[in-house]
Order: structure tokens, then sequence, then C-alpha cells
């Protein structure tokens, strides 16, 4: 019985076979048809879709740029561009027809000018290392609550800065705990910076037997007044004092901005 069975099946298999055989030619016709009509949905709807992207590439690029404003980069511009590929077998969108993926038929990449009267060129080739880190700092803080990357590392990002524009670096290295809830790790050298730390780290380096070792040393609260004032250039009353200045704006700041919430 399994045998005249599994015989039934073969042969029920091999009818439909032959059926699509003896009609392959109708069967390939109706089979582009229905191409033809995807790639009419898609074009359609990459292009809903590639709509929605340019406005919100203008709200981006123009809150960048005033967040480069405060990062001590005003002048600054910043562009997201889209261009696309012309693809014989692509999408139908309106009179071309275009390469296509997942995503659409966008191809977005972000230019730059750090100087007024230089050309736009792609953001990786023009950006020094201080520049890419406010870069990134402005983008995540225009994109702060819509961005879901949990741990955001900074570093270099107070190269070329000084303790004012530190100061509002650091409020808004902050600001992406308190409004993106992201963990944000930072690298600095800049007491004005590291005053909004929540939690402050020594790292140090020392020799132990012919060998490099790192240590990295959790501080409290008087530990962070020694490294600030460190950090100022001294460790005497006045650097003491400027490190506890540099507390108390930190914490000012960021009890206002609890409250505001």
């Amino acid at each position: 019985a399994e045998n005249e069975s599994e015989l039934l099946e073969m042969c029920a298999a091999a009818e439909i076979e032959v059926e699509n055989l003896n009609n392959s030619e109708e069967r390939i016709v109706d089979l582009s048809k229905e191409v033809d009509k995807q790639l009419h949905e898609i074009g359609k709807a990459a292009q809903v879709l590639s709509d929605k992207r340019k406005v919100a590439g203008e709200k981006l690029a123009t809150a960048v740029e005033q967040e480069l404003v405060h990062l001590s980069m005003s002048g600054t511009r910043f562009v997201v561009e889209f261009e696309t590929e012309p693809d014989e077998k692509g999408a139908f969108v309106g009179e071309q027809r275009l390469a296509f993926d997942q995503t659409g038929f966008d191809k977005v990449q972000f230019l730059l000018s750090t100087n007024p009267g230089e050309p736009l060129k792609p953001m990786a080739k023009v950006a020094s290392g201080g520049e890419t880190a406010r870069l990134m700092l402005a983008l995540k803080t225009a994109l702060a609550q819509v961005d879901e990357t949990p741990t955001l590392i900074f570093d270099e990002i107070d190269q070329g800065i000084g303790g004012r524009v530190g100061d509002v670096v650091g409020q808004k290295l902050w600001g992406l705990t308190a409004v993106g809830e992201h963990q944000v790790i930072v690298v600095t050298h800049l007491p004005q910076l590291a005053g909004y730390g929540d939690t402050h780290f020594r790292v140090s380096k020392q020799v132990v037997d012919g060998r490099t070792k790192t240590a990295v040393t959790s501080l409290d609260r008087e530990g962070r007044i020694n490294e600030l004032a460190a950090m100022l250039g001294t460790n005497d009353h006045h650097a003491r004092g400027g490190a506890q200045s540099i507390l108390h704006q930190a914490y000012v700041v960021k009890k206002q901005s609890m409250n505001n919430e």
C-alpha cells in the first residue's frame, strides 16, 4: 500500500510537470506580467519612501548644523545627498527604471564643508578626528530620541576646543543619557567636559617588572576633585576650587534638566 501511495504521488507530480511544460509559454507570459506588476509596485513604494527620506534629510541637516554652532564648528555645512542608479531591469519610477534593494532605490551619503567657500565632500574624507567626534555628537543629539544604539563611545571629542565649549559639549553628552537613554563613554583630558560624567574613572599606566600595565580606578568625589585639579594643571587650592566649581556647574545643569522633564 505504501509503494502504491508513493507511485500515485509521483504520477500526480509528473502530470503537473507535463502540464507546466505544455503550457510553458503561457506560463512565462503570466510570470513576466506578474514581475512587471511587482516592479511597478516596488517603484511606487520606493518613491514614497524616498520622498519621506528627503524631508527627513532636510530636517536632519538643519538640526546638525544648529548643533555644530554650539560645538564651535559654526560655518559648517552639512548636507544629506540622495543619488539613484539606472538599471534596465530595475523598478519603474516615472519614466525611469532604477536599481533597488530591500531599502529602496536611494543611495544616501552625508556631505560636509567645514569652512565657508570649501566644496561639499563626503564626511569621512573631510573631518579630522576631533571634528568627526563632534559631528557624531551633533548627529546623535539630533537623533537622540530615535537612535536605538545603546552605548556611545566618544574619543578625542575635546580636540581643538576650550573650556567654555567643553562645558557645552559636556552638557550635550550628558543629555544623550538623559534624553536618549544611551550609555555614553567619553575619553577626555578636558576637565569641564569630565565634570559631567556620572561616574569618573582615572586611567593610568605604570611599569611593573619591566611590563607596562594599565590601571582603571573609579573615583569618589574627593578623588574627582583631585583629578580635575590635576587636569587643570596643578593641585593647589586654586585648582581645587576650580575643580569644585566645575562639579557644581555640572550638578546644577543636570538638576535643572531633570526638573524640566
